[in-house]
């Protein structure tokens, strides 16, 4: 494990160089979502619109149930009947 000096700056080791084709595809894929993105904010707020108003009929939930028999509860260690 290497130590650095007190009050030297970290050094970032060896880092890929990305190529041109890497740099142009990310290019391309940034342009893309530039382009989709007003179409993916509107199915958002479309998305958010529906859940709202779905969610407005919405059954509560049924409470849990409770067993005809009592459930003893027992502490961690087991109960006084272990050792």
């Amino acid at each position: 494990m290497r130590r650095l000096c007190a009050g030297a700056a970290p050094r970032i080791g060896a880092i890929a160089v990305r190529s041109p084709t890497q740099l142009a595809n990310r290019a391309r894929f940034e342009a893309l979502l530039r382009l989709a993105a007003p179409a993916l904010d509107l199915l958002l707020a479309a998305g958010d619109r529906v859940s709202r108003v779905a969610g407005r009929n919405e059954i509560e939930p049924e409470p849990p149930r409770r067993s005809l028999r009592a459930e003893v509860r027992t502490p961690l260690g087991g109960g006084p009947d272990r050792a």
